[in-house]
């Protein structure tokens, strides 16, 4: 049985791009009766514009996923009760982490990056997330994805006006350490374990995290007594967040977390 009482949602950015992403999502769920925060990573609390000036930035290139993790641990005990965490790409691999530590009252992974030992055989997924990584180049400096990767990787199917303008206004350079720590035990995820309410959300035409990935996190999931739902929004890519029509997928979420 699913009961999700909290008031309180936590936005969980992604990598490559700032959390101004969530303010319209802020502005949906707070007109719902919700309060909600959307916390800038840290190094990251400033425009997307100033961020891309900085790089290289060694700082940025310093973060690694438990320095994340333990940020929002800190940023959710503060508050008057358990969060309920909506997090995007690798916001979501961090909110199911926080899930399977008992620090959320539900949540909802948006096009989730994979725990450790979830895999694909999509060649998207290896073609987005290539560059990222960085192997054998520095992990000292910071990475910043061309116009043309994040047409790929994240804007895929708009119009070229809307992904420069996503582009512009939020993307920001990124640790490669962080993107390697995916895949490493800092991912790791107790999939037998009890957990709080968690719905998964995909997007069949997500390039850098394709919905059969999505599918595949989801079936990992095996205690029966806990509510694990998924769902799939036909020609969602990877800017979901920010993708004409993101309202649909803000209201199916609104109406899960009420039912």
């Amino acid at each position: 049985m699913k009961t999700i009482k909290s008031k309180h949602i936590v936005f969980i950015t992604g990598a490559f791009v700032t959390a101004d992403a969530w303010q319209e999502w802020q502005v949906f769920f707070s007109e719902r009766g919700y309060q909600t925060s959307a916390p800038a990573w840290p190094h990251k609390d400033a425009p997307a514009c100033t961020l891309r000036q900085r790089h290289p930035d060694p700082a940025i290139a310093s973060l690694r996923l438990e320095t994340l993790i333990e940020y929002f641990i800190r940023t959710i005990v503060n508050l008057p009760e358990k969060p309920i965490l909506i997090g995007h790409s690798m916001g979501g691999l961090i909110a199911q982490i926080l899930v399977n530590r008992g620090y959320a009252a539900g949540a909802i992974a948006i096009h989730s990056l994979q725990p450790k030992g979830v895999f694909t055989f999509k060649f998207s997924f290896y073609k987005a997330g290539w560059g990222p990584l960085g192997f054998f180049t520095s992990t000292k400096k910071s990475f910043l994805m061309t116009f043309r990767e994040w047409q790929y990787a994240f804007t895929n199917g708009m119009s070229y006006e809307e992904q420069k303008e996503g582009y512009y206004n939020f993307l920001t350079p990124e640790s490669k350490l962080l993107i390697r720590d995916g895949i490493s035990d800092a991912a790791k995820v107790d999939f037998k374990k009890a957990h709080a309410p968690l719905l998964f959300v995909a997007g069949g035409s997500d390039n850098f995290i394709p919905a059969s990935l999505n599918f595949s996190n989801f079936k990992k999931y095996s205690h029966e007594q806990s509510v694990t739902d998924y769902t799939e929004f036909p020609g969602r890519n990877h800017f979901v967040l920010g993708q004409s029509g993101w309202e649909d997928v803000a209201q199916y979420i609104f109406t899960w977390l009420n039912n």
